[in-house]
């Protein structure tokens, strides 16, 4: 069985499988996976910026969310459940320097803070096209999910697949 996570070669590798030196597995054209999180790069688009040429607030929140999708609601994704009911409980963003919009696309690296029965929680950290991944973000944000039964309208366990692909991307060093 499969956990969605493939090597340079394509084939399916198991928690753990990643060798030290190894740092990088490509998981599909939309992401990588890093010894920090899921790695995407997100297209930033002329309505994204302020009028000081930076990426917009409310942009930026939409801007994680398109992040996500690759990592969590593609098809292979053992997560992909998620994508017929998944709300946001809890959202915080900190803006520690700027993103111009001419510093595209962002460079999302993406991981798990927390996991609980119903929810877990996604860390972020933004930084610009080429930026160093050791050096400081120039945002970092948080969202609680929950997941949801959109049927009955009512919370829902993470099945164990799902719990088990999210601890593949467990942090403890995040705030």
């Amino acid at each position: 069985m499969s956990n969605g996570v493939a090597s340079h070669d394509g084939k399916s590798k198991g928690a753990g499988a990643a060798h030290a030196d190894e740092s990088l597995q490509v998981i599909s054209e939309s992401g990588e996976v890093t010894d920090a999180g899921f790695v995407v790069r997100v297209p930033v688009r002329w309505s994204d910026m302020d009028v000081f040429a930076h990426i917009n607030h409310a942009r930026m929140v939409t801007l994680l969310e398109e992040a996500r999708i690759p990592w969590l609601f593609y098809d292979e994704r053992p997560t992909v459940g998620l994508r017929n009911g998944c709300v946001v409980a809890d959202l915080h963003v900190k803006y520690q320097g700027q993103i111009r919009h001419d510093e595209g696309p962002i460079v999302v690296t993406m991981f798990v803070q927390r996991i609980r029965a119903v929810d877990f929680t996604v860390g972020y950290e933004v930084r610009p096209r080429g930026g160093d991944p050791a050096a400081k973000p120039a945002v970092v944000a948080s969202t609680q999910l929950v997941a949801f039964d959109i049927d009955s309208q009512r919370l829902r366990r993470l099945t164990d697949a799902e719990k088990d692909y999210l601890r593949l991307f467990l942090r403890t060093d995040a705030s």
